[in-house]
């Protein structure tokens, strides 16, 4: 089979000597346009939904202390998400193409910002949030089998420092195992990984959609509706945002509401994975603007729903102190004291593998664009046999299994964390901006390529694109100013791709 590189590194070449490249930078002859729009559906939905809508309105509600408000929030977080796909269809559909915004940012901006995108993916967004949803899918096997747990060891910590350690726990080796099996799995070709796809994510929607039914209507107690609808929008019981500021003011209810965004936008994360598989979805100037809109709006809906179900069952109070924030469980158990918190940890079993799968399958195309245009591993710009990107496949189960690893030591408490769990938190704001970037990408080829075919134009243009720009940057300075601790490190982590952009560029200018 003839080497992909070899057609793109001249194109490559002259994108990044000229700054921003005429044509595609990479050749993608070779993938099969298999991907049809229940698959692609299907991608989206699965992508979005892990553990997150089970677990973090307890954070958000601890913050903003009122029912109505957190519904707020959750729609704030919806409605920038549903104009974020609506402006990445434009995109989509004008280069359907392996690398989604990898290949957006470099063409309207510079090659040094779409590597700055891949960069950031590979070291931690895509292969932290794989070794975090693993993590999380070994956890709740260990409500099934408590032999699966984090502090039973195969190998107890190997301290390198005070604060930080190795360790091979059976809950670590079980979310190695689903790495592994899940690359092998989609390794294997596109169909073996859409089946798998299209299974979990179809049974996770299943789930969250019985358990919303559960919470609406077997759920509803009279203490929790007096408690929450009676108080519907007055915040009570919060947790000060820092020193002097809090939800009890007006200013500091919106300032809540905008740091909460961290938790309701990264459990509504990932929907444009389907973009990084352009090259092999069926028709993808329809499919991708099909599958971007309506699989976002399908989740926010269910997100929304699921939400109300835990207000109508649960007491605000009970959502902000649910244990270890498992808020979904809480309300199971309310509701099912016998068996709910089994129910749920299968829900979230079957919703975390079928989101790992999307993630395995999704980012290795974006590692494959970097490779043909020289700023990758040269072997990960390959397919094998299968035609899909074997070996950075691989490369990506390699890295996010050493995510897995390490862990985290806290001298106060003597109690072990997790280190990818401290670097997704520091790369919330850095996806903000890739994401500002990536839609402002929308208006800047409309001016440099007015003539460009463009079979979908943004929903609502300029409008919805701007609304998107304009409420994410105000999320985005907010948390700068109020959690500098987890916004600040996350910059780092971007601009440490900068030398290494520099040296692969020279390497690739005398190669």
């Amino acid at each position: 089979m003839p080497d992909p590189r070899h057609h793109s590194k001249s194109k490559s070449k002259s994108a990044i000597v000229n700054g921003i490249a005429s044509d595609p930078a990479i050749s993608q002859e070779h993938f099969v346009r298999s991907l049809g729009v229940f698959d692609s559906l299907m991608i989206v939905v699965g992508v979005m939904i892990g553990s997150g809508i089970f677990i973090v309105s307890a954070d958000m509600a601890r913050l903003i202390g009122s029912p109505g408000w957190l519904l707020v929030a959750w729609l704030f977080a919806g409605v920038l998400t549903i104009a974020a796909a609506l402006s990445y269809g434009e995109l989509a559909s004008m280069m359907p193409e392996a690398g989604g915004p990898y290949v957006f940012v470099r063409e309207a901006f510079s090659p040094l910002w779409g590597f700055l995108f891949g960069w950031t993916l590979f070291t931690v967004i895509q292969t932290g949030t794989i070794a975090a949803v693993s993590v999380a899918f070994a956890r709740f096997s260990g409500v099934l089998w408590p032999v699966i747990a984090e502090d039973r060891y195969l190998i107890s910590p190997v301290h390198v420092s005070v604060g930080y350690a190795f360790s091979l726990s059976t809950a670590q080796l079980t979310a190695l195992v689903v790495i592994a099996l899940l690359t092998w799995t989609n390794a294997r070709g596109l169909q073996y990984g859409k089946i798998v796809q299209n299974l979990f994510t179809t049974a996770k929607l299943g789930a969250l959609f019985a358990l919303i039914v559960v919470g609406l209507f077997f759920g509803r107690d009279a203490a929790a509706l007096h408690a929450n609808f009676g108080n519907f929008w007055r915040p009570h019981d919060f947790t000060p945002i820092s020193a002097g500021l809090s939800a009890g003011t007006a200013f500091g209810l919106l300032v809540a509401i905008c740091v909460a965004q961290s938790g309701s936008l990264f459990s509504a994360d990932a929907w444009h994975g389907i973009t990084f598989a352009g090259a092999e979805v069926h028709n993808p100037r329809r499919t991708l603007p099909i599958a971007l809109a309506g699989g976002t709006i399908i989740v926010i809906g269910l997100y929304l729903l699921a939400n109300v179900a835990y207000l109508v069952t649960l007491p605000l109070s009970a959502i902000q102190h649910a244990p270890s924030d498992r808020v979904a469980t809480a309300m199971l158990s309310a509701i099912f004291p016998a068996w709910g918190s089994v129910a749920m940890a299968v829900a979230i079993m079957i919703s975390t593998f079928g989101c790992v799968n999307s993630l395995v399958l999704a980012g290795p195309r974006v590692y494959y664009a970097m490779a043909c245009d020289g700023l990758f591993f040269a072997k990960a710009g390959r397919l094998n046999w299968a035609n899909v990107p074997g070996p950075s496949l691989w490369i990506q189960c390699v890295w996010s299994a050493a995510l897995v690893l390490p862990r985290t030591f806290d001298v106060a408490t003597g109690r072990y964390g997790n280190l990818y769990s401290n670097l997704l938190d520091y790369v919330v704001s850095a996806a903000l901006i890739f994401y500002i970037l990536t839609i402002a990408a929308v208006f800047r080829l409309r001016r440099l390529r007015p003539t460009a075919e463009r079979p979908y134009r943004t929903l609502g243009y300029p409008v919805i694109p701007a609304l998107y720009i304009a409420g994410a940057s105000v999320v985005l300075i907010t948390l700068f100013a109020y959690r500098p601790a987890t916004t600040w490190p996350g910059l780092l982590i971007v601009f440490a791709g900068v030398p290494i952009y520099w040296l692969t560029r020279r390497s690739l200018r005398r190669s």
